[in-house]
């Protein structure tokens, strides 16, 4: 079994490199990247040598090259003490044309250009032009190369995992370490609750317990999936985008480092490092870890999906399995036919049709909310008609495919021969057709719920759950590279896992299946 798990997950990493490696192509190479200027209203106000400056400069934050402007490149080797500061300024005064640099800037200028041509960058020089603002049209030099794909790819997978260090902290006040406690300070050290305390690394708290699932959490490691490019999550952290919370600020009596107690929303256990901060609030912070979240009041876009998922899923399989085994059991009759006329109305009438009928009916009739985005909505309540949306269809494909295996199986020679046995039909249903029929089914259900942290991308559009399922097409529509990939990676990654796990139930249920067969 181990060697079996182990070739799966060889098997399944290599699938998810190769699955990026064509999710890179697609974005970078075979799409115009000029298309994220479709909506750039900053762009459009742009005009002569600092439009096309503007456009490498956003070219490399979207991910597209590497971008080298000639200042930054002069202040650089300033700061590495391999050029003087009165020097500089005088290797920086670029011309308006090449004919017009100093002896000092034709030298540094070639020394840039030569440095990086012999890198594999094209290097620009835009000559001055007279366009009525000087900012505009000034002379600018610059170095440009696209990234290949295997640099994509092994610094995506480099810096996929971040571990915590000491050394992170450019200085501390104490000793850099970490430190055990029986009582979180973040709740006054009143009451107990162990954590560990980091100084010198990025986290303060790197373990520590709350009421909020999981409840124990960690930040000695983190995943990177990258930050996002564009919409409102731009510069965000595409791990933050689907674990923050939600909603209001959520205020409570907050216990600052100092042992100040406000009424504030701020998180303690999310204390990040920020150099020199303790200055501007001396009588909160004893140290410079002040960086911190907010406490919401609702789920996060990852809470969201999972809960609705989750519920939906089990609804899916208490109404799909019986049914299921009584249609099945009930071969064309009443039960039968009816079933059957509700997994074709399902199958015939498109997704977006009967979601739309779902959420009519529960307004009309029993006066549910329809959306997340109407206010002073019941928390609980607005959850009860995205889950149904997703049950009801989903349990139809269960009836279907367990009624289709149960009739398969009732028809085979095994069950025809354990009747002329002399057992009775009970037995041969429960112990043979029931369980063998089950197992495709039970094969998807970790599949399922793995599946219900990605969300569901038509449902949770039509009530506006504010969930993961409307990421990507978002990500999609706004050309927002990094989300598309991180969302890509982590789709693929509970693929994989899900059938893994799916294997290894259905060896659970069926001790017959051999996995080195």
């Amino acid at each position: 079994m181990i060697k079996y798990i182990f070739r799966r997950l060889f098997h399944g990493i290599v699938s998810i490199i190769i699955v990026l490696a064509i999710v890179m192509v697609l974005i970078f190479t075979l799409l115009d990247r000029n298309s994220i200027f479709l909506s750039d209203s900053l762009f459009n106000t742009k005009k002569s040598n600092a439009k096309i400056v503007y456009k490498y400069e956003e070219w490399e934050k979207y991910g597209y090259l590497d971008y080298v402007n000639y200042t930054d490149y002069i202040n650089e080797l300033v700061k590495s003490d391999k050029l003087d500061e009165d020097l500089a300024m005088k290797a920086s005064n670029l011309g308006k044309t090449p004919n017009n640099d100093s002896n000092i800037t034709s030298e540094w200028v070639n020394r840039f250009t030569n440095y990086y041509e012999e890198k594999g960058y094209d290097v620009v020089r835009l000559n001055y032009e007279n366009v009525g603002d000087a900012s505009s049209g000034k002379q600018r030099l610059f170095a440009h190369k696209d990234i290949s794909l295997a640099t994509r790819l092994i610094n995506y997978f480099g810096n996929l995992i971040e571990i915590d260090s000491l050394s992170y902290a450019k200085e501390v006040k104490g000793e850099r370490g970490l430190s055990f406690t029986w009582f979180d300070p973040a709740y006054g050290g009143q009451s107990f609750s162990p954590a560990i305390l980091g100084n010198g690394t990025k986290h303060k708290y790197l373990l520590y317990f709350d009421s909020k699932f999981p409840f124990i959490h960690q930040n000695f490691i983190n995943i990177n999936l990258g930050k996002s490019y564009a919409g409102e999550n731009k510069g965000k952290d595409i791990v933050d985008v689907l674990t923050d919370e939600q909603g209001k600020d959520k205020y409570s009596d907050t216990y600052f480092p100092s042992g100040v107690v406000e009424y504030r929303a701020e998180d303690m256990h999310s204390l990040e490092y920020q150099f020199g901060a303790s200055k501007l609030y001396p009588n909160l912070y004893k140290d410079d870890y002040v960086a911190s979240s907010l406490n919401k009041d609702s789920l996060s876009r990852i809470g969201n999906s999972f809960l609705i998922g989750i519920i939906a899923s089990i609804l899916t399989y208490l109404i799909g399995v019986p049914i299921g085994i009584l249609m099945a059991k009930n071969k064309n009759k009443l039960i039968d036919k009816l079933g059957t006329i509700y997994i074709v109305f399902i199958l015939a009438v498109p997704s977006l049709a009967y979601i739309f009928m779902f959420r009519s009916l529960g307004d009309s009739l029993f006066n549910l909310p329809t959306s997340f985005n109407l206010p002073n909505q019941n928390k609980i309540l607005i959850y009860i008609l995205p889950i149904v949306s997703l049950a009801l269809p989903q349990a139809a494909n269960i009836m279907k495919w367990l009624r289709r295996y149960m009739v398969d199986q009732m028809g085979s020679d095994y069950v025809k021969f354990a009747k002329s046995s002399g057992l009775g039909e009970k037995e041969i249903f429960t112990k043979h057709v029931l369980k063998n029929s089950a197992i495709p089914l039970i094969h998807g259900i970790p599949g399922t719920i793995l599946g219900a942290l990605t969300g569901a991308i038509i449902t949770e559009s039509v009530y506006s759950v504010p969930g993961t399922g409307g990421l990507l097409t978002d990500a999609i529509s706004i050309y927002d590279n990094g989300s598309i990939i991180a969302l890509t990676f982590f789709y693929a990654c509970l693929t994989v896992l899900s059938l893994i796990l799916g294997d290894l139930l259905i060896k659970a249920v069926d001790p017959r299946i051999s996995f080195e067969e």
